[in-house]
């Protein structure tokens, strides 16, 4: 495994990196959703990253690690591997900054995630159907061409980026109390950013690693005691699915920062997904409801406590939400 930064590194990275980042994106709101709390007997308190530009949290990491390359190396080009989300932050950052990218994603990819990535102008290139595939294609494309590769979570810059929405959350509070926070995991860069400073202000929170039970790398490698391949099968919540990179550095932070791991059925997703379309009309991707649900799954144990749901993303395509609420 990489050495990677420790969790209090993580922290102070993303605190920094929240002040640059604040000129380039906006804040999202930290929205109470009252039907989901009396349900729960709970405070429950949704980070819309649903609302974030283009459409996730990913915006914040890619732009964060485009932020440190100089125009040269920009322009040159960069090459990421992604199923959409971190590809759309990626094309975000260069079309504001100035660039050209290259992305690895995989052939099932969203079409409506497709569609926006090539509006942004990003070159795509489709091979495989997991992310264990395209990250070594995307790294070794990179370095025999002098290009420089933005990984999706397995990068110090990316996990402060994510970080920072942990940094706004504690503003967001303005001193009050949480008790726990649950993130959707994938490969882990999101839940490494923000437990590391939600953790470095409150010791004592309890963090929740949500992830779909067909397809939870993360959880099985922290279980493994190592990161292993598993065959993930299909999910609603695309924008966790694939595999962790091997010596990927967010294995060692979700080992150190995820308390509780909570894998959650399709049929929980959906489920979630039609009460937040029902009881707050707003769309989130099936990545965002898993989180929801996930909290769902420990509601006796979270009931009469704050808690705060890392909504990650919106970008669901029309034919995946109809069969989502069929």
């Amino acid at each position: 495994m990489t050495e990677g930064p420790s969790p209090a590194q993580v922290a102070v990275r993303a605190e920094q990196v929240a002040v640059g980042l604040r000129r380039y994106l906006p804040a999202t709101p930290l929205q109470r959703f009252g039907a989901f709390s009396e349900e729960l007997d709970a405070e429950v308190l949704v980070k819309c990253e649903h609302l974030q530009r283009t459409g996730s949290f990913k915006a914040r990491g890619s732009m964060a690690k485009i932020l440190t390359l100089t125009d040269e190396q920009r322009e040159r080009g960069v090459v990421t591997a992604s199923t959409g989300n971190h590809a759309l932050g990626v094309g975000n950052a260069l079309a504001t900054l100035g660039g050209r990218g290259i992305v690895y994603l995989p052939e099932n990819a969203s079409p409506s995630k497709v569609a926006a990535l090539r509006r942004f102008g990003l070159e795509l290139r489709a091979e495989g159907t997991d992310s264990g595939v395209l990250e070594p294609l995307a790294r070794e494309y990179a370095a025999d061409h002098g290009l420089t590769y933005v990984s999706p979570y397995n990068d110090p810059d990316i996990i402060a980026g994510q970080g920072t929405v942990g940094v706004e959350i504690l503003e967001q509070l303005a001193g009050e109390k949480l008790d726990a926070v649950v993130v959707a995991v994938g490969g882990g860069g999101l839940v490494s950013g923000v437990a590391a400073v939600l953790k470095k202000h409150r010791p004592n929170l309890k963090v929740y690693g949500a992830s779909p039970a067909r397809d939870a790398a993360m959880a099985a490698s922290v279980e493994a005691g190592k990161i292993i391949q598993i065959e993930g099968g299909e999910t609603l919540s695309d924008g966790t699915a694939g595999s962790v990179e091997p010596g990927s550095i967010t294995f060692d932070l979700c080992r150190r920062l995820v308390d509780d791991w909570v894998l959650v059925s399709e049929d929980a997703i959906k489920d979630a997904l039609r009460m937040v379309i029902d009881t707050e009309h707003q769309l989130i991707e099936g990545s965002a409801a898993m989180a929801v649900a996930a909290a769902r799954v420990r509601s006796t144990e979270l009931a009469g406590q704050r808690v705060a749901i890392v909504s990650c993303g919106g970008n669901i395509s029309s034919s995946t939400l109809v069969a989502a609420l069929a």
